[in-house]
């Protein structure tokens, strides 16, 4: 349930930005409310009259403009009671020269006011010490209250002033509105009250208001209860948006462990089914997204009209409250009577069935079904029902098998071995009393992802199938002190299952466990913004602008070298030794010993590629090779420590993209890096392409750098300053 919500004080609405207009941000003047109750200057609302018709700009709600135009808006009584009050409150700075009296000047002979130190708050006046005495002296106002002009304006007799005021007559100056014509349901004063309206049966305003506050206070508990609702609805789309995202995770384990226990002959059809579920989700998370933007937006103007008329019934006076009782009343009516039809089916929960047969092209080992979410109290129901039926069990993770032992209602899942088709028929049959909740894909779905995956390489032959990611955890980068979202430059390990972060926005180097959990952060000099990072013995080399430091685990500057100033930024990586940094400058690289000695240079490649290459992201492998992404020549480039390329790939599995960060395994396999079309794709040694790794649908949103931990955890920084951990499980596990 949504709790009701607590009354506005005056201060608060004083003092927020409740009497400015959300058009030109500025204090309403000639404020007019609309039928969806948002309020805004006349003038304002005049400039966004077209054809007939205005949008109010916050709910964007569609109204008729009136034949006399914007003029025939109400007028909002309640904010002109309390722009009234603040005009009154910023008359003058006192400090600059005390405001004049009002009252002197209507004296005979009085040319100009004193020095006002008073204000009556029933005549709105502010007045001079004799005045004020004068004002207490006479039969007519001597029940005034005149107030301190200083303690006025600092706010202490707010309250005081607004209990005071009154709304007053716009056909008769001076008149104050006292009555409510019934039948004509208009504000009055007692001139108007002798003319059109004399046979009219008319109540004193605090009468009216008692007997039409219960109407509007019930409206009001309605939109309360829808609010919860709406609340509930939008919660219980987010826990099945995310049993989708778990299950989904769940089936993907489930496919890639299948695959892994075949021939290569079967590859195609794994990246078939994988296929049709990235379809099926990203279908699924889509809907989701635009239903939960559409409760979203309702649940934003319902709240924000409860809001105002809240506000209105706590603060309001009672021809202010009279003035827009109709207004409301049909307001809150409306959003009463729109509850929450959700517009499309729940999500459907993916679910794996195993259909081994011949190992030909028209083999489906793999095949996919979706299963409707119940809610859980429905689901604690039908366990509860079924729970003497001879059903068809589930093993672990939804795979499902069929029973084995049907005397005693034994459920044993088969081990090594998938369900076959005459099995499963024979399992439908039996369990042909319940309802068939399942679907199975007849047709194929064409995969929705960006680039087409490249077909597996020679060099899986006699290797089995790719090493594949298994989700370890994911976690934000943005910490409380941080001014600026982060920007994650570098990454690279440090220490036993601990990574360091270059945030080259805040000018840190940030420690995360491979869990996620902060262990505070690395002291950089002063003014630097660490671009790439690499972890030594007992030290930290990171490049910033176009020098590379040393710093020990204290910050302290081990010794700084002088880089090109013709490269944007500066690749940096540490030898498998930990005793040695190598850095990409302008084509080649340069390798440093930790005492800062330059220990060998070469151009990868040799010297005939001299000005050829520019390797803008780089790392090195458990074999002591070399591996970089050279944007020059738009290839991925293996080399050994000589220099001389040992392989090289620049094929169509790029997807045209320049090639990004690269991370190698301890069996050499390397990762790298597609921002453009958010994958991660695997290569051997050698730097021959082997196929995806990592897609869009795990999560990936415009990778950043990558780096490996321990030989068997990527990292994988996005945009957004988010991290993903994955465990890259061998092919020999």
């Amino acid at each position: 349930m949504v709790s009701q919500g607590s009354s506005p004080s005056l201060l608060e609405a004083l003092s927020s930005d409740f009497l400015a207009c959300k058009i030109c941000l500025e204090q309403l003047q000639v404020p007019k409310t609309l039928p969806c109750l948002h309020t805004y200057c006349q003038d304002c609302l005049a400039q966004l009259a077209e054809g007939g018709r205005l949008r109010c700009p916050e709910c964007r709600e569609s109204v008729p403009l009136p034949p006399a135009g914007v003029v025939a808006f109400k007028t909002n009584f309640f904010v002109n009671g309390l722009l009234d009050l603040v005009k009154a409150r910023a008359g003058g700075d006192l400090r600059a020269g005390k405001p004049a009296c009002a009252l002197c000047p209507l004296m005979g002979g009085a040319s100009a006011g004193g020095p006002a130190t008073a204000r009556c708050l029933d005549c709105a006046d502010d007045l001079c010490q004799a005045c004020a005495d004068g004002h207490r002296c006479t039969r007519q106002t001597h029940s005034h209250r005149v107030v301190d002009l200083v303690g006025y304006r600092a706010g202490w007799y707010d309250e005081e002033a607004r209990e005071r005021q009154a709304a007053q007559c716009p056909q008769h100056p001076g008149e104050a509105l006292r009555f409510l014509c019934q039948p004509c349901s208009q504000l009055l004063c007692r001139e108007c009250r002798l003319d059109p309206h004399l046979d009219h049966p008319c109540l004193p305003l605090a009468e009216a208001v008692r007997a039409r506050r219960p109407g509007l206070e019930e409206l009001l508990a309605g939109v309360d209860n829808n609010l919860a609702e709406l609340e509930a609805t939008r919660l219980a789309e987010k826990e099945a948006l995310a049993r989708l995202r778990e299950q989904a995770s769940k089936v993907v384990t489930q496919v890639e462990e299948a695959a892994e226990r075949v021939l290569r002959a079967l590859l195609a059809q794994k990246q078939e089914v994988l296929g049709q579920l990235r379809a099926h989700v990203e279908a699924a998370e889509e809907a989701a997204r635009e239903r939960l933007g559409e409760l979203e937006g309702r649940e934003q103007v319902a709240r924000e009209a409860a809001a105002f008329a809240r506000r209105v019934l706590s603060l309001g006076r009672e021809a202010e409250i009279l003035s827009l009782e109709g207004a409301i009343a049909q307001r809150l009516r409306q959003l009463q009577g729109c509850p929450w039809v959700p517009g499309a089916a729940p999500c459907q929960l993916p679910q794996l069935e195993l259909h081994p047969g011949l190992l030909d092209k028209n083999c489906h080992l793999l095949r996919l079904s979706f299963e409707e979410q119940q809610p859980q109290d429905s689901k604690k129901d039908g366990a509860q029902s079924q729970g003497g039926d001879a059903t068809q069990p589930q093993s672990r993770d939804g795979v499902q098998t069929p029973d084995q032992d049907r005397e005693d209602g034994a459920k044993t899942p088969k081990e090594g071995r998938a369900q076959t088709p005459q099995e499963d028929g024979g399992t439908q049959a039996r369990g042909g009393g319940r309802s068939n909740k399942k679907r199975k894909f007849k047709g194929r779905l064409k995969s929705i992802s960006r680039e087409p995956s490249p077909a597996p390489g020679p060099n899986l032959e006699g290797s089995g199938l790719l090493p594949r990611p298994i989700f370890f955890c994911t976690f934000p980068t943005r910490m409380p002190g941080d001014k600026r979202a982060p920007r994650i430059t570098g990454l690279c390990p440090f220490g036993s299952r601990e990574i360091l972060v270059a945030d080259e926005q805040n000018r840190a180097l940030k420690r995360f466990s491979l869990n996620g959990d902060y262990r505070g952060a690395v002291p950089v000099p002063e003014g630097c913004s660490p671009c790439s990072v690499a972890a030594l013995q007992d030290a930290v080399a990171f490049s910033a602008a176009a020098r590379l430091y040393l710093i020990n685990h204290n910050g302290e500057v081990q010794w700084r070298r002088a880089l090109s100033l013709c490269q944007a930024s500066h690749a940096v990586a540490a030898m498998p030794s930990g005793d040695r940094v190598a850095v990409s400058v302008s084509g080649h690289v340069e390798v440093y010993n930790m005492e800062g000695s330059l220990a060998t240079r070469f151009i990868p490649g040799g010297k005939a590629n001299r000005g050829l290459r520019a390797l803008v992201f780089l790392t090195t492998s458990p074999q002591g090779h070399f591996v970089g992404s050279d944007w020059q020549q738009n290839s991925l480039v293996v080399c050994d420590g000589l220099g001389q390329v040992v392989g090289e790939y620049r094929g169509p599995g790029l997807h045209g993209c320049q090639p990004g960060s690269v991370s190698v395994d301890k069996k050499g396999y390397i990762f790298l890096t597609l921002r453009e079309v958010n994958k991660v794709v695997i290569l051997d040694p050698k730097g021959s392409l082997l196929g995806d790794f990592l897609t869009a649908y795990h999560g990936l949103e415009k990778p950043r750098v990558t780096t490996m931990v321990d030989g068997r955890y990527l990292v994988v920084s996005l945009s957004n300053g988010t991290i993903h951990v994955f465990r890259v499980r061998p092919l020999d596990s």
